[in-house]
């Protein structure tokens, strides 16, 4: 039994032709039609719009780091990126060395880059969620190890839609994982290795037994390897920062090199940050200061006190801050908590674990609903502007949180916290703290800025489905 989509990359081909032609389209209608600009004498002939600039286009989209199905949306989006970029540079040199610059419009070239990648991305995206929504076009591959190292990445492909991959069975090197019992077939043990690749004709395998010895495991993927096309190997590697990790090797003596890099470490990365906050701010200042004052006229309405609230929160460097938000509490809120937690058991002990109450008797009636539509954080921006804090980073947390975080204490110091993060976009307040203090740790250790940009879109979708907020 032998398993090939080869129509895959071809329907990626002509999705991508179609976004770049439409891009295209868009940009020279803009340029000659809608805008005030027009030019009698500029005009693409047909070979060019749809054949040779789309080409470019293609050669770098389908780089071999243009996979949509097994990279985060952060990772597509930063490939794409970069192929625009290249494609956009590579016209513009054909132009010069052409000697058509001069009446070929330079606004259209921008346009069509922008474009390009809005589509590119924003399809590639759609038809991602389509395949694997639908389980489509997903390529059987065979787990070879079944303990908990291959229970947890299947429940990581599972959370990510399969990611491509239809798990067909496993072969088991040490008792199959609880997780995997009646929902996986098990094909065999390590001594039935070639011949369940025989049987099944499977070409992609991926190699989770961590639990063997290291000489063990080499000699796996050398008896894997003669009869498949791909071997992945899962190194016992879980938490560490393979987002920013590069591998060398040195050929004469067989050795592999993983390289770990701390993007934040550099000045440079860290001054991306902060101008990608402060325009990113300046330009929402727009939509912000109106929606400001109507709310802070409403709070006034809605109960006594103040409109803001400033609560001490832990910054950059341990250093404290003061965090604003919207007042949704009431008056007197401490004391107020204080007496029930000490009649409620129940309600003590989630304060305890979460430094949260679901059902938080201090809260007012607006302030609920500043709370789920996370419209109470609108202030941060002036955080944020003044260097306090970031649109995107670790969870803000009080002085009686540092002894939870531990020795990952040190990975949250190295930025500003941010109004958003991954744990405000996966399950929000419906995830363990434990959780979320992986889920910072990881932010921190793996940052780039199209995680920044990816995050502030999943904000936008959380937000607005209002989940896990209270």
């Amino acid at each position: 039994m032998r398993w090939s989509y080869p129509w895959q990359p071809v329907l990626l081909i002509a999705l991508d032709w179609c976004m770049v032609v439409a891009a295209e389209e868009l940009a020279y209608a803009l340029r000659q039609d809608w805008l005030p600009i027009a030019n009698p004498a500029f005009h693409i002939p047909g070979f060019y719009l749809y054949l040779l600039v789309p080409v470019i286009f293609l050669a770098f989209l389908q780089s071999p780091g243009a996979k949509i199905r097994r990279f985060p949306t952060w990772k597509m989006a930063q490939n794409v990126f970069h192929a625009v970029c290249f494609s956009i540079l590579t016209i513009t040199l054909l132009m010069y060395f052409g000697k058509v610059g001069a009446v070929v419009s330079r606004l259209f070239v921008a346009m069509t880059g922008v474009f390009a990648f809005t589509f590119v991305v924003g399809a590639r995206f759609l038809l991602r969620e389509f395949l694997n929504r639908h389980h489509l076009m997903e390529i059987p591959v065979l787990f070879v190890g079944a303990g908990e190292t291959a229970a947890e990445l299947v429940k990581t492909l599972e959370a990510q839609g399969g990611c491509g991959m239809k798990i067909i069975g496993f072969i088991a090197d040490t008792p199959m994982a609880a997780q995997l019992k009646g929902r996986y077939r098990l094909l065999g043990y390590m001594e039935h290795l070639e011949r369940v690749l025989h049987m099944t004709g499977v070409q992609h395998v991926i190699v989770t037994a961590t639990g063997l010895p290291a000489a063990e495991q080499v000699h796996i993927i050398n008896r894997i390897q003669p009869y498949v096309k791909n071997v992945i190997f899962v190194p016992d590697l879980f938490g560490a920062p393979v987002s920013n990790m590069d591998i060398d090797g040195l050929l004469d003596n067989s050795l592999m090199l993983l390289r770990f890099r701390n993007n934040l470490a550099h000045w440079y990365n860290r001054a991306m940050k902060r101008v990608f906050d402060l325009v990113a701010c300046l330009l929402g200042l727009v939509v912000v200061i109106p929606v400001t004052v109507v709310i802070a006229v409403l709070v006034r309405l809605d109960s006594k006190g103040p409109v803001f609230f400033a609560h001490r929160r832990i910054g950059q460097g341990g250093r404290t801050f003061p965090c604003y938000k919207f007042r949704t509490m009431i008056p007197d809120a401490e004391n107020v908590l204080k007496e029930y937690l000490s009649t409620h058991p129940a309600a003590r002990e989630e304060w305890e674990r979460d430094f949260k109450l679901k059902d938080d008797p201090r809260i007012t009636r607006l302030g609920a609903f500043l709370r789920r539509t996370s419209l109470d954080e609108l202030p941060q921006v002036w955080n944020v502007i003044k260097g306090d804090m970031s649109l995107v980073g670790p969870r803000p947390i009080v002085a009686e949180e540092i002894p939870l975080y531990g020795e990952y204490f040190a990975d949250f110091r190295l930025v500003p916290p941010g109004i958003t993060g991954m744990w405000q976009v996966n399950g929000r307040s419906d995830t363990t703290y434990e959780e979320r203090v992986q889920m910072d740790t990881w932010y921190v250790r793996n940052w780039s800025v199209w995680i920044d940009i990816i995050y502030l879109l999943k904000t936008a979708d959380v937000v607005l489905a209002r989940k896990g907020a209270y």
